[in-house]
């Protein structure tokens, strides 16, 4: 064997050693890009339903806000209706209610300014 032979031996045995350290991490990367790949697969697997799930849950919410829509409309219309009730009626026998109050008030004064006049009277 030559020194040419022994350095050729030599570097192949480096060479090698160099492979080898460099395939470990390799060997770790792939079994790393493994399980990502797994993790990804798993994780489109539970989304697909999930949006599944949520596109029927707002399609029934889009259903019950119509039917909310509908109900507020009623409720303005009823609202209107009532007012429209309530100025009718303060107009019709609003005026007569008060003039009634007026001259019950003015009685109950009148009689209330009697009683008075008659127990000083009696108190004399």
């Amino acid at each position: 064997m030559s020194v040419g032979d022994i350095a050729a031996l030599l570097f192949a045995i480096g060479f090698l050693v160099l492979v080898g350290f460099l395939g470990i991490p390799l060997i770790k990367l792939g079994r790393v890009l493994d399980e990502a790949r797994l993790s990804v697969r798993g994780l489109s697997d539970g989304t697909t339903p999930l949006l599944s799930e949520v596109t029927t849950t707002v399609a029934t919410t889009n259903q019950q806000l119509s039917k909310v829509d509908t109900i507020t409309t009623n409720v303005a219309q009823m609202s209107t209706n009532v007012s429209a009730l309530t100025s009718l009626f303060a107009a019709t026998l609003g005026s007569p209610v008060v003039k009634v109050a007026a001259f019950s008030y003015g009685v109950r004064q009148a009689v209330n300014g009697r009683k008075a006049r008659d127990a000083r009277r009696a108190g004399r």
